[in-house]
Formats: structure tokens, C-alpha cells, sequence
């Protein structure tokens, strides 16, 4: 899966409104998430439809709250493993929202600045799939080959970064398994 352009190959493309440029073009940090719409329910195109402003306020109760948000994320990992990017990344996703991160010392806020974000679709319960975990080692493999100064400590969560906020990946993510599926991709490791 190389990337090129800032497009990862073999991604299905469907490009979000919802990003700019990076002030820098710093690309140094991966941060994981999980979403799910509606909440706790897996496939349809809600997902795609909220990060390309599409999403139909009517189409649940929940929607009628996020329909308004501006958001959206480098790439997807559906269930079924298929990976749907929205965003170069050479351009800032809107992912990370208010966070921070400590870089060698010194606290950082403003992530989307220099992060890449990976949403899996889930649900923070709910295990998820092989074929997720395949695909996130992949993509994650490229962008590791890609920018040098992402690195594997430069892999994070959601919850990570914004303690207080956010629970995502969630519990149901299994960091040992997917270093290990990471690890078995690094030739240098």
C-alpha cells in the first residue's frame, strides 16, 4: 500500500471539504480512533456521509445532532476491512479536536497540525475484526515509510490525547495485536 501524493493506494477515495492545509507539513503522529453511526450499529455510509457533510439530520434521532459538525478523518477501516481515505495526508483532517501530546518534553495542542487520524469503525466494546487489524497494520506500514518522522512510540489513541473527552479506540482495541501485526509488516524491526 504506498502512498503517493498523500493518497494511500488501494483506498477507496471520497474526498472531505472538512480539512486544510498543514502549517508546516508536519506529519510526525497517528492517532487511532473508533466511530460507529448510529452509535453501536456497523456498516451503512452514515459515516462517510458526516465527513462529507451529507449526513440526513432525519435519518435517526442521533444524526440531528452531528449533522452540523465539521469533521472528518485522513482514513476509514470498515469492518470489512476496506479502507476509505477522505484526506490527503499532506493536508490537516479535522480529527483531533481539542488535545494534546507530549513531544519530547514539551506539551503540544493543535494535533491536526501534524497528525494523521485513522478512525476503525467500531464501537469501543465490540471487537475488532482481523481484517480491520490487516489493513491498519498495512496502512500504518506505509506511513511509517513515508514520513520518518512518524515512528512506532508516535502511535496513539484518541483517549490518549484527550483524556477527559474521549474513550476511543476503546478497550475492545488490542494494542498487542496490532503492534504484533506491525512488527511482522517492519522489515527493519
Amino acid at each position: 500500500m504506498p502512498i503517493q501524493e498523500g493518497w494511500l493506494a488501494g483506498a477507496r477515495r471520497v474526498p472531505s471539504p472538512n480539512h486544510n492545509a498543514r502549517p508546516d507539513g508536519e506529519v510526525s503522529l497517528l492517532v487511532l480512533h473508533s466511530i460507529s453511526l448510529p452509535p453501536g450499529e456497523f456498516g451503512g455510509d452514515a459515516i462517510e456521509r458526516l465527513f462529507i457533510n451529507r449526513l440526513d439530520p432525519a435519518g435517526h434521532p442521533f444524526f440531528a445532532e452531528i449533522a452540523d459538525l465539521r469533521v472528518s478523518a485522513h482514513l476509514l477501516i470498515r469492518r470489512d476491512g476496506e479502507c476509505v481515505q477522505f484526506v490527503s495526508f499532506q493536508d490537516r483532517a479535522w480529527h483531533a479536536g481539542r488535545s494534546r501530546w507530549r513531544d519530547d518534553g514539551v506539551e503540544r495542542t493543535g494535533l491536526n497540525d501534524f497528525a494523521v487520524g485513522i478512525e476503525l469503525e467500531g464501537d469501543e466494546v465490540s471487537p475488532y475484526t482481523a481484517a480491520q487489524y490487516r489493513t491498519l497494520a498495512r496502512a500504518t506500514q506505509a506511513l511509517l515509510d513515508t514520513y520518518p518522522r512518524l515512528t512506532h512510540e508516535r502511535i496513539t489513541s484518541h483517549a490518549h490525547v484527550a483524556p477527559l473527552r474521549k474513550t476511543d479506540p476503546g478497550p475492545a482495541f488490542d494494542w498487542a495485536y496490532f503492534r504484533q501485526r506491525l512488527s511482522s509488516m517492519d522489515i527493519s524491526a
